[in-house]
């Protein structure tokens, strides 16, 4: 059924009274097959498509497909490598640290005891203690089982920078940034890997009273340097024979940023100097692989699912003890100090150290500095031919663990499928060219 409007006049032509034409809301049937609820519009005799009519229901399921593809997106890129000479962005607004620290001085001023609870007043959470027990045996059973992995998948790490690479054999692609780099024409080289070029070890002073003397240059030697994760689970609550932790049964008392109340100085306990006990031998990165001997080829996949989930255990323990405990890093190396303020010690090389006499640039820390993912390239096929230059955008990447794991067998978090790229088709050599 047609519908005819009163005809369009041209502004221009007003005064000479000449109509445009009759403009008429039709349905076509011949072009129902293509959109039934679309309008054209009839000006003369051409036609003009005009939105469709959406209805709540059509509208609602628009809606909800575009979340769905928020929440499982098919290919999710990397977040971009931040440049060494410029200082890491802080994880919390500068405007926000600025804000609390005016409260504070206000509140000092007016002679106020600076609210503190669990655990900034020194005193340990009693919900998270078993959550770094969780964490601590997770990251043991990690430990054991990329171990035993290694001995079956084939690890590769380059010689003169940290790329490595999880295949029968090193790809080609030309992205070396080491010393020689320039006579290999970015090509890396490539040497057997071990457990520490999976799992990136950052380690951490060791400190008996977080809240006590700060570490400095002249006593760093001291102090123990253990993995952070193992140091984070000591302060969260874990009792490990080699490594006390002081635990207070009186909270801190503060007034803006002087303690009035720390309960004093302890003599520090040093029954920790024995790196060759059985105790630090379990959550040590060092030899592990000669601990272990190589699993059977039948206890691979068991080994390599286990091994995935620990990974995830140990990244959402990690996630919730930073949540309360506080980690401080460098905002311009990778240094990471577990406790309340970083230490002094003078051995920062990073951009600019000079400036700062080697101190260290302390900042509230994320989970990626203290438990790094270490991305490597995702191999389709292990056995085939290498990686090239060329398809690098057809590539996806993966985290080391993840990887090995992968290949050993295991099933793949979903919250890593995007970043792997899996339902990309890698082009052929002869198909390269005729790819946009």
């Amino acid at each position: 059924m047609l519908q005819t409007l009163p005809a369009l006049w041209n502004p221009s032509q007003s005064q000479m009274g000449i109509p445009l034409g009759a403009v008429e809301f039709t349905m076509l049937p011949q072009l129902s097959a293509l959109s039934s609820d679309t309008l054209w519009l009839k000006f003369g005799h051409e036609y003009l498509r005009k939105a469709p009519f959406i209805c709540a229901s059509q509208r609602h399921r628009e809606d909800l497909i575009i979340k769905k593809q928020k929440a499982h997106p098919q290919n999710v890129d990397l977040p971009p490598i931040l440049p060494k000479k410029k200082k890491k962005p802080f994880p919390i607004p500068i405007e926000k640290m600025r804000q609390a620290a005016r409260k504070d001085k206000k509140i000092a001023e007016m002679g106020i005891e600076k609210p503190l609870q669990p655990p900034q007043n020194g005193l340990l959470v009693p919900r998270l203690i078993p959550v770094a027990y969780e964490v601590l045996d997770a990251w043991k059973d990690l430990i054991k089982g990329l171990s035993q992995l290694v001995h079956v998948i084939p690890v590769f790490g380059c010689s003169a920078c940290s790329e490595v690479h999880v295949a029968h054999t090193g790809h080609n692609i030309q992205d070396c940034n080491g010393g020689t780099c320039g006579s290999r024409r970015g090509f890396h080289s490539w040497v057997k890997g071990s457990i520490n070029d999976i799992l990136v070890p950052i380690e951490s002073y060791h400190m008996y009273d977080p809240f006590g003397r700060r570490v400095k240059h002249e006593t760093r030697f001291d102090y123990d340097r253990i993995p952070a994760v193992v140091e984070l689970c000591i302060q969260a609550g874990v009792d490990i024979q080699d490594y006390p932790s002081r635990r207070r049964t009186n909270p801190i008392r503060m007034i803006g940023r002087k303690v009035i109340d720390r309960g004093g100085f302890v003599e520090e306990l040093k029954p920790w100097r024995s790196r060759g006990s059985s105790s630090f031998l379990d959550f040590d990165t060092d030899g592990a692989c000669g601990r272990f001997p190589p699993p059977s080829l039948a206890d691979v996949p068991r080994i390599a699912q286990e091994t995935v989930d620990a990974y995830e255990k140990v990244r959402t323990g990690v996630t919730k003890l930073m949540q309360k405990y506080t980690v401080k890093a460098c905002g311009y190396c990778p240094e990471v100090h577990v406790g309340p303020c970083g230490h002094n010690v003078k051995l920062c090389g990073a951009f600019k150290h000079q400036w700062r006499d080697g101190k260290h640039g302390w900042q509230d820390a994320i989970v990626d500095e203290v438990f790094p993912f270490n991305y490597v390239w995702h191999a389709q096929d292990p056995k085939g031919p290498p990686l090239r230059s060329a398809l690098k955008r057809f590539y996806g990447k993966a985290p080391a663990v993840v990887e090995v794991c992968m290949q050993a067998g295991a099933q793949i978090p979903e919250r890593y499928k995007p970043m792997m790229r899996l339902d990309i088709v890698v082009p052929d050599s002869e198909e390269e060219g005729l790819v946009a």
